[in-house]
């Protein structure tokens, strides 16, 4: 007794439906991925600079906030600056250690200074973060104030 089959034949193009998500969700993971990226500290306007730095692993991020008293964070933490040498000290692990210092456009630089020399007393390299310059811009800026 010979069994025959009686299900119908598949079309061809439901073979390639598995392959057509597959590019779907390689297309959602390179588009969507960057804007998934957390970012350590908090939100400010960072000054332009041309320079850029390499980067660090495990490198702690001090924040100078806006505002008439200036705020500090550490990551994302609110923090007084005699709380900062404590907390400093705490995340102190091995290796190089670095901060990154990130100080708002309106911060006073009588602050950054005093946490500059903060972190330096207790023995990290301090980074100063800004923003990627525009390279028409900059420029045509700085040529400017040379001339006046």
């Amino acid at each position: 007794m010979k069994l025959e089959l009686t299900l119908p034949e598949r079309p061809g193009f439901l073979h390639v439906v598995p392959l057509f998500n597959l590019f779907a969700l390689l297309l959602m993971f390179f588009v969507l991925g960057p804007s998934l990226v957390l970012q350590a500290g908090k939100q400010v306007e960072l000054p332009p600079s041309k320079f850029q730095m390499e980067r660090f692993t495990g490198a702690q991020v001090v924040t100078l906030g806006p505002g008439s008293p200036a705020k500090i964070y550490l990551g994302r933490e609110a923090i007084s600056l005699d709380a900062l040498g404590k907390k400093l000290d705490e995340r102190r692990g091995s290796g190089p250690a670095a901060v990154l210092l990130r100080a708002d456009v309106g911060t006073p630089v009588v602050l950054e200074q005093e946490v500059s020399e903060l972190i330096l007393r207790k023995n990290y390299k301090v980074m100063l973060v800004g923003r990627p310059a525009q390279v028409g811009a900059s420029d045509t800026s700085s040529s400017k104030e040379t001339d006046q």
